[in-house]
Parts: structure tokens; sequence; C-alpha cells
């Protein structure tokens, strides 16, 4: 008996001593107690650009003269210099995805494009779901109608009359204000096809835009009835949160203005200024 209760209180003290060694040390400590290095930290998108060597923009390629294809295919215009510049500055590669207007915000929600470059107009509404970065160019919107027009002479007068206009562009959403029925277009030459054979009454766009029309294809029957006289800034558009990469190109755009490269490329493409 006696050698049985003390078998019993043996194998009660061992398994007292194993129960406190697993719950006090592990069975391999450099293991567990190690954190797990194979968990990289998330990258915020100036280092995910950086890391790939490449900045991914998106942009129509059909908005002459700030982003589309010259004689020999190749892409260009004011747009497009400006960041390609931008992106040498940083040290990477600029890589174009070309898009239809109304397709290019859902693009870069998805994460198609790091940021669009395309003369997108700095409101509000924009400014509350996406980053902006400083602007590099100002816009005026020009109202634009057939040449055989003799009624339309101000913006008030396009209420109820079709305005042939890209659905999500602040051309439109100005259309729509000044209370014209919206005819959708695929890009501004499209626009302007349609106002030359009379099926919109107007279009409304930015006077660049129309004026290097013009002096490109001077025969087309539209003119310029009026400009507004305030302008509205453009700058490259980012998701939210893109913090890092927009404070960079900030820094780069001041650099463009301050060594006068801004002044260059404007200068180039429009005989002015229209950085400031």
């Amino acid at each position: 008996m006696k050698k049985l209760l003390f078998s019993a209180l043996i194998s009660t003290l061992l398994l007292g001593i194993t129960g406190c060694g697993s719950s006090s040390a592990p069975a391999n400590p450099d293991q567990s107690a190690a954190p797990d290095q194979s968990a990289a930290a998330p990258q915020n998108l100036l280092e995910k650009v950086k890391a790939e060597g490449k900045l991914v923009i998106g942009t129509e390629g059909t908005y002459a003269p700030f982003t589309f294809h010259d004689q020999s295919g190749k892409l260009t215009g004011y747009d497009v210099e400006v960041i390609t510049e931008v992106a040498k500055r940083l040290g990477v590669e600029p890589v174009f995805q070309e898009t239809q207007w109304d397709a290019m915000f859902a693009g870069l929600d998805s994460k198609r494009f790091d940021l669009i470059a395309n003369e997108v107009g700095i409101r509000p509404d924009r400014q509350e779901k996406y980053d902006f970065s400083t602007p590099y160019s100002i816009s005026r919107a020009v109202l634009v109608t057939h040449k055989d027009n003799t009624t339309v002479k101000d913006f008030a007068d396009i209420k109820g009359l079709k305005a042939g206009q890209s659905l999500t562009s602040n051309y439109a959403d100005l259309a729509r204000e000044l209370e014209a029925e919206i005819v959708a277009v695929d890009n501004f030459n499209n626009a302007m096809e349609l106002i030359s054979t009379k099926r919109v009454d107007v279009v409304l766009n930015d006077n660049l835009t129309v004026l290097d029309f013009l002096k490109q294809r001077p025969d087309t029957p539209v003119k310029i009835v009026k400009v507004k006289e305030e302008g509205l800034p453009c700058g490259f558009m980012f998701r939210k949160g893109s913090t890092e990469l927009v404070e960079e190109i900030n820094k780069i755009l001041d650099g463009m203005h301050a060594d006068g490269t801004l002044k260059q490329i404007s200068e180039k493409w429009f005989g002015q200024d229209i950085s400031k």
C-alpha cells in the first residue's frame, strides 16, 4: 500500500512539472518568440512605384493637344510631356494605359493606374473621393456651335439644346447646370464630328483643345461663340490615401515651375504659359 501511495505521489509531481513547463516555456522558444520575417510591411504607393520602377498613368490618347497620337502614331501632348518629365525626375519609367474618359475613374478605382493625367479639373466633389497634385494647367470653358448658328451667343442660350459631352467631364456638368440635353460622346473628336454634322447643337470644352483642333482642321464648320472668364485648375488625380506619392510629385512640379520647365512645355504646345 505504501508503495502504491509513493508511486502515485511521484506521478503527480511529474505531471505538475510537465504542465508548468508547457505553459511557461514553448517547446522551441527561438521560433515562437521571433517575429514573422516573411510578413513584410505593406508598401505605400510611392514605395511600390519606386520598387517596380514604373509609374502607370491613365489617359485618353484622343484629347489633343493634351494627350493624343501624332501622325507617326506616337502618344504625345502637353499632359503626356509633363507627366513624362515627372516620371523621369522620380526615377521611374512612365507607362501609359489608354482608355475612354468615362471609364478612366473606374480604372483608377480598380488600381489599373497609379494616377490619371488627362486635364482633370480639381473640383470639391472630386476632392472628396480623390487626391490631387498641385495644378499644372488652368483651363477655361468655351461654347462651340456650328458655323451656321445665329441664335446661340452665350452659355445661357443652350437651355434645352443638345450638347455633345463626355458624361463625367467638367463640361458635361456645366451643360447640365445650364439645362442642356446631354448627348454622350466617347471623346472630343467624336463631339466635333457630331456638331459638324449638326447632330448636336453645342459642345462645351476646353478653350485650348478647341483652338488646337481648329488650327489642325481649319475647314471644320464649327466656331467658338463664348469663352468663360474664370478658369479651372487641373492636376494629376490619385486614389485617396496616395499621400506619399502626391507629396513627391508636388515637389517635382514645384521644381518644374521654378526652373521654367513647365513654362517651356506650355509655350511649345500653346504659345503661352498655361501652367499658372
